[in-house]
């Protein structure tokens, strides 16, 4: 492990982001840290007294030269967030202000936090399960009011309560299996001889086996609120992408005016969508380039609408289709969401009913934002926002990418129990299959868990967390 993670010597890290703000958080943990801190603050003895849950005023010094005036929140082992004694610094924000009082503390004897130790700490004593500290990134990282409201629910401790229920379960599965396998054949009476080759609590494994394919099946609609997904709006010059996208995103960002190829680059916006972020990115109008300048424009659109998973293309109704839109529609990658746009319909109608390989044609006009309304909804239900798991605020979820590798694996493990079962495969052969299954789940709440695991985990984090 990386020298740092596991020790528990006090430790400092910006909290907020250094900036000109009113106030900057810095953030203070480990053995011996208000002592520490003591040593560089002007009341020394006002905050080695302080209790638990109080706040200090007075000024951070270094040589008895004032560096900042703040407010020193005080939060006593076992009660805060790291179980260790720990210090909120409020300093005056501004980058000079905050990186004075670090310097000092450093100079003090705090060493620089590594990412996410502090929440590694909070892990190690007990404070929060590892579902709970990868929750609390999560959080910070929630890009729409949906994502947070997710978060905040494995915070709380909702997934890991599933995940224990689970695991009980599937140990009470395996108890019943090692039961037999403690005995010899000949120990064993008659009566218990047809059934001791089989599963016992097969009925609790196969209920098992189905809250475990809830569960592994919620990441791939939960990685949404999280990832989010890219809309790529593109079509010929002068269709109305502007407008489309500064109607979208409700401000004027992109450009517009009457001149075809005033977009010469790609311009991108985080939008929700029914809770879900949206990357929505506005593209250079595809055509053969004029100038060298507007070849890089179509290039670099091209290369946006081969990351896209949804392509918005728009066709100008005054103007009507071509055989390059055709050309564009038919040359669409596979498994790339494409839905058709008729544009400007508030000055004309599409001008045919032609049936285009698209997955959805809908009637737009950003000036007087009709069929807006439809467009939201239909990105929302491409992107699976429909799925009655998300629409139940009760509905447990996986949150990360490894919690779902090790469901993925206990989920495997139980399927060749009952597979092996039916095969009629003894006992001695179904118990490994179901331990693995028990430590995959442990491992996803910490239980189970490694010195190399734990560092890659927490190493992802941001600094100050």
């Amino acid at each position: 492990m990386h020298a740092g993670y596991g020790d528990d010597l006090p430790i400092t890290a910006f909290a907020t982001t250094p900036g000109n703000s009113a106030l900057t958080l810095i953030r203070c943990s480990g053995r011996g840290t208000v002592e520490l801190a003591a040593s560089c603050f002007s009341t020394a003895e006002k905050l080695l007294q302080a209790a638990g849950n109080t706040i200090v005023h007075g000024w951070i010094v270094n040589d008895n030269n004032k560096v900042d005036e703040v407010l020193v929140s005080v939060f006593r082992s076992p009660k805060s967030y790291t179980g260790e004694d720990s210090l909120d610094i409020s300093c005056h924000g501004g980058p000079a202000a905050g990186k004075a009082v670090i310097d000092t503390l450093k100079s003090a004897g705090f060493r620089e936090a590594l990412p996410g130790e502090f929440t590694f700490r909070a892990f190690m004593n007990g404070k929060l399960d590892l579902t709970q500290c990868e929750s609390v990134m999560e959080l910070v990282c929630a890009k729409t009011e949906a994502g947070r409201r997710h978060a905040v629910k494995r915070l709380s401790g909702i997934l890991s309560f599933e995940i224990e229920e689970i695991k009980k379960s599937l140990v009470q599965v395996l108890a019943g299996a090692e039961i037999y396998l403690d005995y010899s054949e000949d120990e064993i009476s008659a009566d218990t001889q047809e059934i001791a080759g089989r599963l016992p609590n097969k009925d609790i494994a196969l209920e098992v086996l189905e809250r475990l394919k809830k569960l592994y099946a919620s990441w791939q609609i939960e990685r949404l609120y999280q990832e989010g997904v890219t809309v790529v709006i593109t079509g010929r010059p002068n269709a109305g992408k502007s407008s489309l996208f500064n109607s979208l995103l409700k401000e004027d960002r992109s450009i517009v005016t009457e001149i075809p190829g005033t977009t010469r680059d790609w311009i991108e916006a985080w939008v929700s969508v029914q809770g879900i972020p949206v990357r929505l990115v506005d593209t250079a109008g595809l055509r053969a380039a004029a100038d060298s300048v507007e070849k890089i424009g179509v290039e670099r659109s091209l290369k946006q609408l081969q990351e896209a998973d949804i392509v918005l293309y728009l066709i100008d109704s005054t103007q009507g289709f071509t055989e390059e839109d055709l050309r564009f529609i038919a040359e669409q990658k596979t498994g790339q969401k494409l839905l058709l746009l008729w544009t400007k319909t508030d000055i004309a109608p599409p001008q045919t009913e032609v049936e285009f390989a698209a997955d959805k044609t809908l009637k737009v006009s950003a000036k007087t934002g009709e069929g807006l309304a439809l467009l939201y909804e239909t990105i929302a239900s491409v992107i699976g926002q429909a799925s009655e798991h998300l629409m139940s605020e009760t509905s447990v979820s996986l949150g990360t990418e490894r919690q779902k590798n090790l469901t993925g694996t206990a989920l495997s493990a139980l399927e060749e129990v009952l597979a092996a079962e039916e095969r009629e495969e003894p006992l001695d052969v179904i118990a490994p299959l179901l331990r693995e299954a028990v430590n995959a789940l442990g491992e996803i709440t910490g239980e189970v868990s490694t010195a190399d695991i734990l560092e890659e985990m927490f190493s992802s984090f941001c600094v100050g967390k």
